[in-house]
């Protein structure tokens, strides 16, 4: 019997961190303990108090049945709640927020409510890959915009031509930004909201996984300048340490959220009433989330301080917990993080070439760079210094 995959699933290579995991594995039968500065995957514990607010809540849940499509009305109440604090805008939890299982597959689904075939998603490259294989799943046609360091890493939607433009439905961007933790400023927002309105561009805003893992100004939130033809989406992976939990939401335009609640209920069940109460709990902590903060940062000073002794190029880290680092010399990302898993240094980066794609000019912004993220323990982060200050000088 010949199996084939559909075309496009054929279309999409691996999983770009799966390859990363393979590499740490390959690493430890060889008997080498790796520092993983891999995948975005924080080892820290999730909070005691989200811990216990889920047991509790499993007891109270004991013969409830499939929860809502979109999210428990507490649950929507208190993600409101939480917006108007942090941002200071008012969010309707009934009719602007809708709750997802993380990020992840919000991102890879919300195309499929918007695109028809031979649509053209605009794509901040590097990006986060669902955004690729999402648009081309619902039969899009992806357009990267590479991120620049000369522009300081902000998507040039000016420089998109007019032929792309006529074609294109959604505009992704991901501020702050991963992997190369820039932010956008007001002034950004404003111009690009003009530009989305003029063109009648959807911009959809991955921006809620690391707007709380910051380093010296607050970012903003693109709500904050308007709602019109906007949606943002939200989890709670990285700012509460709860990757596995697989909860978070998306906000913005009421008529974009009323589609993609339409979508959402014929894809999956609903987020569990029991995480859902977990997630309350976490978003009515702020002590936590400086915590996080405070812990990113120490150990992203310690990096900076050891690639700066060893004379590589000093890199810009506003915000997240991943640092975009270019290779020295010149060197191909790839190569470079081959280096780096040379058995006396034995540290996992994630070459930016492979979270990059070639754009229209046969440009990969990520060939000369490699990702940290910054999520080993402080221990071992100090550990990984001490081995690149001794191998490298």
């Amino acid at each position: 019997m010949n199996i084939t995959g559909s075309d496009k699933l054929n279309k999409i290579g691996g999983y770009a961190f799966d390859e990363v995991n393979k590499i740490v594995a390959k690493l430890k039968s060889e008997g080498v303990t790796p520092i993983d500065f891999g995948v975005g995957d924080p080892t820290a514990e999730t909070p005691e108090f989200v811990r216990d607010a889920v047991k509790i809540a499993l007891d109270s849940y004991s013969k409830a049945g499939y929860p809502s499509y979109i999210g428990q009305k507490e649950y929507r109440q208190a993600v409101s709640r939480w917006m108007n604090r942090r941002f200071g805008i008012g969010i309707d939890g009934e009719t602007e927020i809708c709750s997802t299982l993380g990020s992840k597959e919000a991102v890879f689904h919300f195309p499929q409510a918007f695109i028809n075939e031979g649509d053209i998603v605009i794509l901040p490259n590097p990006g986060y890959p669902p955004m690729k294989t999402g648009t081309i799943f619902a039969g899009g046609i992806p357009y990267f915009v590479s991120l620049k360091e000369e522009s300081d890493f902000l998507l040039d939607y000016q420089s998109i031509p007019e032929d792309i433009i006529k074609k294109a439905k959604i505009i992704w961007i991901n501020y702050p930004n991963s992997p190369t933790g820039a932010c956008a400023t007001k002034e950004y927002y404003e111009g690009l909201i003009n530009w989305a309105h003029k063109h009648n561009i959807i911009i959809a805003a991955d921006e809620g996984c690391y707007i709380d893992t910051y380093f010296d100004k607050k970012p903003i939130s693109i709500l904050e300048i308007a709602k019109e033809g906007i949606i943002t989406f939200y989890s709670l992976s990285k700012r509460n340490n709860m990757t596995g939990y697989r909860v978070g939401w998306v906000a913005g335009d009421q008529r974009i959220i009323e589609k993609f609640k339409k979508l959402k209920t014929n894809i999956d069940s609903g987020t569990p009433d029991f995480i859902q109460t977990s997630a309350i709990s976490a978003l009515n902590d702020e002590a936590h989330a400086k915590q996080m903060r405070d812990e990113y940062k120490e150990k992203r000073d310690i990096m900076l301080e050891t690639f700066k002794q060893i004379g590589w190029t000093n890199c810009k880290s506003e915000a997240t917990f991943y640092l975009w680092l270019k290779t020295p010399n010149g060197i191909n990302s790839v190569e470079f993080a081959k280096q780096l898993l040379d058995k006396d240094i034995a540290i996992v980066v994630t070459p930016g070439a492979w979270i990059s794609d070639v754009d229209k000019d046969g440009f990969n912004p990520g060939k000369n760079f490699v990702r940290f993220a910054l999520v080993p323990p402080l221990k071992q982060v100090k550990e990984a210094s001490e081995r690149i200050k001794k191998f490298y000088k």
